[in-house]
């Protein structure tokens, strides 16, 4: 199935989460068009629509991003572009810490992922799964992308303080939002999997 993005970390994370399952990466030709819904499902719906327009194919279709509890739940589904259209996750997480700091609140966050699969028939089902945590106010580790190096998750226990950035990919994938997303997808699917 095609996989509507162009971000290569998440296609990389994708094929990890679905094994089994034969992810291809959208045509680079392919426009993506503008995500401009109010909500994750909403825009993950845009992008699967628009690739299956354009394939007609099986296609699997993302948008995630983080919420911060202290922020009224920004940046949600500006998260990619939270700092300005490609900018880098380093200057949007810049951003992010720097707004907590200044609200002075319990830094409380959570990561949400919206799946969308429009099958062969052009049924379409979401699968929408969060992480919560809290962001630090400094970065830790080198795994991970975005927003993981200060977001310490609930799901490792109390006294486990690592990032996201800090964990193994297996452990990772176990807590995140997007595992729980392709676990519910992969039950779907008859692959096994579960809900979160």
């Amino acid at each position: 199935m095609i996989l509507a993005t162009g971000n290569r970390h998440k296609l990389a994370e994708m094929e990890e989460l679905l094994p089994g399952v034969e992810l291809e990466p959208l045509p680079e030709a392919f426009g993506m068009p503008p995500e401009d819904g109010d909500s994750f499902e909403a825009n993950a719906l845009i992008k699967a629509r628009a690739a299956r327009a354009a394939t007609g194919t099986v296609v699997l279709a993302d948008d995630s991003g983080i919420e911060a509890a202290d922020l009224g739940g920004a940046p949600g589904i500006y998260s990619a572009r939270y700092a300005g259209v490609d900018v880098g996750d380093e200057v949007n997480l810049a951003k992010l810490l720097s707004e907590v700091d200044a609200a002075g609140g319990e830094r409380r966050a959570a990561y949400v992922c919206a799946l969308v699969l429009i099958d062969e028939s052009g049924s379409e089902q979401v699968f929408e799964a969060r992480c919560e945590g809290r962001l630090l106010d400094e970065r830790r580790g080198s795994g991970g992308f975005g927003y993981d190096p200060a977001f310490v998750p609930d799901d490792t226990g109390p006294d486990d303080e690592r990032t996201m950035a800090e964990l193994s990919p297996a452990e990772k994938n176990a807590i995140s939002h997007r595992g729980r997303a392709a676990r519910m997808l992969a039950a779907h699917l008859g692959l096994g999997g579960e809900a979160p």
